[in-house]
């Protein structure tokens, strides 16, 4: 049985006083398409950091296809990796782009690279490129490499939303076709996104892990409850209350269940995707989310 792509066992990293992760425990599946999510400073770009061996951890210990990627960076050569803004080397160009991975990819695929990057002209210069094919050329140099673990920080955040839905079809089309099992994760602000081309999430908010798991599973543990304003106490009791939002007259509950809804003054309410991270957000950091919460009650 192989080992899985990644996992993190009470995983910290700590800059000075201040913790940029903390407690990360959590493994991904093999095959997987994972979506991370959360907002700024949440800890997403560490944790990916930590897992490509740029950074060390302060506490835990993090493995990738079985190794630990800062003492054995061998491991790297079977993972992919594309940084925020798909930092390129703009003063080359994409053909010398193309020649360089060869040369430093001991698996290299260029039938599957060129296949990305058909009819992107070999001698434009890489800085000249639009924002939408920098993307489309550093997906093509990572996938060329035929990694096991491919991960993307941001990879879309710059895009329209045109060159954001071709970038994603590009991955999903080159995920199905690839010879191996490639397991993803996929850094994005952009629920719908990840609601698009993931089946696992990994939520962090406030340095911490606050949603791991199949989407499918995660959406139906839970449901939001509207109904009259009035104490919730006998719903606290039986279920989880992520959070709560509430006017004059209503209440909103985003729970996890903890077993069968009783209440006939609570109608229950499917949850998308979107709504069950706003509201493991907002409860992880209320202060900053307060806004949340308070929706409607000047209206």
């Amino acid at each position: 049985m192989s080992p899985a792509p990644l996992v993190a066992r009470g995983l910290g990293k700590r800059f000075r006083r201040e913790w940029c992760l903390r407690d990360c425990t959590l493994e991904i599946p093999e095959g997987a398409v994972v979506g991370l999510a959360g907002p700024n400073a949440a800890g997403k770009s560490t944790l990916l950091a930590l897992a490509t061996g740029m950074l060390a951890p302060t506490e835990g210990t993090i493995s990738v296809l079985g190794r630990d990627p800062l003492r054995d960076p061998s491991v790297l050569t079977e993972v992919g990796f594309v940084a925020q803004g798909a930092p390129l080397y703009r003063t080359f160009d994409v053909g010398e782009t193309i020649e360089y991975a060869r040369r430093t990819n001991p698996r290299w695929d260029d039938a599957l690279a060129c296949e990305l990057l058909d009819g992107l002209a070999r001698r434009t210069s890489v800085g000249s490129l639009s924002a939408g094919d920098r993307a489309r050329l550093a997906l093509a140099l990572v996938l060329g490499k035929r990694p096991r673990l491919l991960l993307l920080d941001e990879p879309v955040a710059a895009l329209d939303p045109l060159a954001r839905r071709h970038f994603l079809s590009t991955l999903t089309t080159a995920m199905a076709e690839s010879e191996d099992e490639l397991t993803v994760v996929l850094s994005s602000h952009l629920i719908a996104d990840l609601e698009r081309v993931c089946d696992h999430l990994i939520l962090l908010a406030e340095a911490r892990v606050q949603l791991c798991g199949d989407i499918e599973d995660l959406l139906a543990e839970h449901v939001v409850l509207v109904g009259p304003r009035k104490d919730i106490t006998a719903i606290e009791r039986a279920h989880t209350v992520v959070h709560a939002t509430q006017t004059p007259r209503q209440s909103t509950l985003v729970i996890k269940r903890g077993g069968p809804l009783v209440d006939p003054a609570y109608q229950a309410e499917d949850i998308s995707l979107e709504d069950l991270v706003l509201a493991y957000m907002g409860a992880a950091a209320p202060a900053a989310y307060a806004h949340l919460s308070t929706v409607g009650e000047e209206q």
